[in-house]
């Protein structure tokens, strides 16, 4: 009976890996349609904002806006998902945890040694959860707030100062990584 069992796991083994590793990769695509929802419909609202109010409108849409449209995508998919950096701006709201942390850290290496940035990305189940963070590079729109502190308009740095006094989010330059795209689902 024993020989039969343990033929049986033989036999079995492989299909269960197949079918852990198809699961697998239908959450990194699923992960990754659902943090690729999030930068478009920003990017948008920024330059919509921007349009109508310079770039302190864009402030305001990045601290409130962004939120709200990333509550909107989690509400649609079921997934969390929010924005991390290792230079917050909104620290209640953007700090990593480790795991992220982690990701960010990678990122700023494989990043350095060449990787192109909007490439970079990682997917894991952690715990009962899935997990994902798709790397933020920096585009041009973003500098005109998170750009060399000395090329910042008065107006922004007095917005950004308001409205964020503990900011670490300038300094950066395009194709740089800004942060990240972070979502997470609770797994069956």
């Amino acid at each position: 009976m024993k020989k039969i069992l343990m033929a049986a796991t033989v036999l079995i083994a492989p299909f269960a890996a197949v079918l852990a590793h198809a699961n697998e990769d239908a959450l990194l695509g699923e992960a990754r349609k659902v943090a690729m929802a999030l930068p478009p419909k920003l990017i948008a609202s920024l330059q919509k904002g921007i349009g109508e109010s310079g770039l302190e409108g864009a402030i305001a849409i990045c601290k409130d806006g962004a939120p709200k449209i990333a509550g909107e995508v989690a509400e649609q998919t079921g997934w969390k998902i929010k924005r991390v950096s290792l230079k917050t701006r909104n620290s209640a709201r953007a700090t990593p945890d480790a795991w992220e942390k982690a990701a960010l850290e990678s990122f700023d290496q494989r990043a350095a040694a060449g990787e192109p940035a909007a490439k970079l990305e990682m997917g894991a189940q952690v715990g009962n959860e899935y997990r994902y963070v798709k790397a933020l590079p920096v585009q041009g729109l973003c500098l005109g707030c998170h750009g060399m502190p000395d090329q910042l308009s008065p107006e922004v740095k007095a917005a950004l100062s308001k409205n964020y006094p503990e900011d670490q989010a300038v300094g950066y330059s395009e194709g740089q990584i800004r942060g990240a795209i972070s979502v997470r689902k609770t797994l069956p």
